[in-house]
């Protein structure tokens, strides 16, 4: 494996001044607060189609329009928020991070700290403490993913590790010690929300399962191809962010649910760079960064036809997205690269 340094600008030859740096990465309560209120009107739209269609055939494409605007943003936010970027004000920020991990599902303290794992070491195997899948990626695995099978398993055995004190080598890795008894404590109370959310029907209360469980499950695809091309079939191991990481073209809507995401290329260049300023981030290094690829539905397509031709033993290479030298053969058995730490 070659010699690793911290995955950043500098280790990418990106280089951006200071004083436009500390412009663009300034932090402020209220981008987070307008964005918190048009997300939580979003759902009170999309809720309210999902009670005026309950018990018609509508309720189930009401639900998965629900579970978008539940799943993408509840994924966004709570990046951002690990990060400490949404919000100025830290109470603010820990609070929505808390709410936010809850419905994505994922200890909050976890969350930040092998995300901080991931930005220290991206795409690297063994060491980037969220590498969610095998690479490369074969149909299998991106059904697996897509699915969400791959992650809810992950989250759950995480769930169980952090509730019984089971504390993995790669969770001792990237968390500070004092940690984990916070861990632990959110850990159970949030299993004990799942449960209570579980027992709510035998008490005839089903507003849950309309409005957070079903929605959830349907969401959860699309937020899954949001993040599945963030670095698939690109180079792992690599000190350059221009290597192991993608942004894409997309349009408003996919901007907001995402929160910027887009560009993740820019985000993991400067990761203390808020949401909002990404775009202007993008702007500013432009010139040092690949084209964008082609836009959300573009881009999914052709990691799909990618992925199915490698099951196949057929060409892998794709018609316009970027990829990793080694990730395009002629054909063949498949063989692993790198074996994912989720």
């Amino acid at each position: 494996m070659p010699d690793y340094v911290p995955t950043n600008a500098a280790s990418s030859g990106v280089k951006l001044d200071k004083k436009t740096l500390k412009s663009i990465a300034a932090r402020s309560d209220r981008p987070g607060l307008i964005y918190l209120a048009l997300w939580l009107g979003s759902l009170c739209m999309t809720g309210a189609l999902v009670y005026l269609t309950l018990g018609t055939f509508w309720m189930w494409p009401a639900m998965f329009v629900h579970g978008i605007f539940l799943c993408v943003p509840t994924y966004s936010m709570s990046h951002e928020t690990a990060h400490g970027t949404a919000f100025r004000t830290r109470w603010l920020n820990e609070v929505v991070l808390w709410i936010s991990s809850l419905i994505y599902m994922e200890e909050p303290l976890h969350r930040r700290y092998t995300h901080t794992s991931h930005h220290t070491f991206t795409w690297w195997a063994e060491k980037d403490a969220q590498f969610p899948f095998d690479t490369p990626m074969g149909l299998s695995g991106w059904i697996a993913e897509i699915t969400g099978f791959g992650l809810l398993r992950a989250h759950v055995k995480t769930f169980w590790l952090l509730a019984t004190k089971q504390y993995t080598d790669i969770m001792r890795s990237c968390t500070p010690e004092p940690e984990f008894p916070k861990m632990t404590r959110n850990a159970r109370i949030m299993l004990a929300i799942y449960a209570a959310i579980a027992a709510a029907p035998f008490f005839g209360i089903w507003w849950p399962v309309w409005l957070i469980v079903i929605p959830r499950v349907l969401g959860a695809p699309v937020m899954l191809l949001f993040t599945l091309i963030q670095h698939v079939e690109l180079q792992e191991n690599s000190p350059s962010i221009l290597e192991s990481t993608r942004s894409f073209r997309t349009n408003w809507l996919a901007k907001f649910l995402y929160m910027n995401m887009n560009n993740h290329v820019e985000h993991h260049l400067y990761p203390n760079v808020p949401f909002h300023a990404l775009p202007d981030l993008a702007e500013a290094v432009k010139d040092q960064v690949p084209e964008p690829d082609p836009g959300f539905f573009r881009s999914n397509w052709e990691v799909l036809l990618v992925t199915a031709r490698r099951s196949l033993g057929l060409s892998t290479k794709a018609p316009s997205i970027r990829q990793a030298p080694h990730m395009i053969t002629e054909g063949g058995p498949m063989q692993k690269f790198a074996r994912r730490t989720m």
